[in-house]
């Protein structure tokens, strides 16, 4: 097969468009030819060496496509053996493209448990974008922090795909969001989706000026933080809120005032993505309610992955970016 083989670790020039070996049958596990791949942050991280995967190797979690032994159009769920245990994953569990090989390929191989129906109504880019910040964002939002209708979400970084995946969720079951960007056109395009508005926190002191577009200006129940600031974050939520953690964009580290916060009584909630039990919350959500499809910025061909992984870091785009396939 065709697929984007990275052999030494480093820039997205190091990404070549090569002949890689097919996918050999297992038992247990099935072969998508894939129709789209989504690019995610993680990807750029995986192509630096930050989780030592095997060279030389296809990146890639997100994927969409037809089950070579079937025929039935599907996603692929990059969630690998996540265990029975929902409260955390256990110890075999890793991201699809961090040790096995990713989606940036013709074909990938997956276990059978990780393919999952096309949701009507999607198109490939859609599909392909859906999985990983589909399943992030909803264990984020609601099986970690316990979002429900008629409360209030900030949410860190109005351009990336987990920031329009999570207006859509929470927009959906009631919530109101307000989002965080170096960007004003961002923040517009947030408001068109749902967002009640937004915050430039390249402005001095934008937790506050957040923290006054909550409700009644008391504060945020839920603050999503996929970007390492803590102390910020925390200064926006209400007395009793919940900080859901689920990056370190910007920051690896972080200073709180542990006297402050723990006479605020807020929750500090650190989450990954999901579980197959998560995922199949996400997709009954996505049935039952009024949810926006993933918001597509650009697609690229998969023999442009350099291009689209460097488009990716400049940070410019709103929304997910995808590799598709003829």
């Amino acid at each position: 097969m065709r697929a984007v083989v990275l052999r030494e670790f480093g820039a997205a020039r190091n990404l070549r468009f090569a002949d890689f070996p097919d996918p050999r049958p297992e038992p247990g596990w099935t072969t998508v030819r894939l129709r789209a791949t989504a690019l995610n942050w993680h990807d750029v991280l995986v192509r630096q060496g930050r989780y030592h995967s095997p060279l030389p190797h296809v990146l890639g979690a997100d994927g969409a496509g037809v089950r070579v032994d079937t025929g039935e159009e599907v996603v692929i769920v990059p969630s690998l053996w996540w265990g029975e245990d929902d409260s955390a994953p256990g110890a075999d569990w890793q991201i699809l493209g961090d040790h096995q090989p990713g989606t940036y390929a013709e074909l990938v191989r997956v276990p059978v448990e990780c393919v999952v129906p096309k949701p009507a109504g999607l198109s490939w880019p859609e599909a392909a974008a859906l999985p990983l910040v589909g399943l992030t964002t909803y264990r984020a939002l609601f099986t970690r922090g316990r979002l429900r209708a008629g409360e209030s979400a900030l949410v860190l970084g109005a351009g990336g795909g987990v920031a329009t995946m999570a207006v859509g969720l929470a927009v959906g079951i009631g919530a109101s969001v307000v989002l965080t960007s170096s960007s004003a056109t961002k923040i517009a395009r947030a408001r068109s989706l749902g967002a009640s508005g937004g915050v430039l926190y390249t402005e001095p002191d934008w937790a506050q000026a957040a923290k006054e577009r909550s409700p009644g200006g008391r504060g945020f129940d839920l603050v999503l933080d996929s970007v390492g600031s803590w102390r910020e974050s925390i200064q926006a939520l209400r007395p009793g809120g919940r900080l859901v953690v689920l990056g370190a964009s910007r920051a690896q580290e972080a200073l709180i005032d542990v006297r402050r916060f723990y006479f605020g009584q807020y929750d500090l909630l650190g989450t990954t993505m999901g579980s197959p039990r998560d995922f199949a919350g996400l997709l009954a959500l996505l049935e039952s309610r009024q949810v926006a499809p993933p918001i597509i910025d650009r697609v690229f061909p998969l023999d442009q992955a350099e291009q689209a992984q460097q488009y990716l870091e400049r940070g410019d785009g709103f929304g997910k970016i995808v590799l598709a396939q003829d």
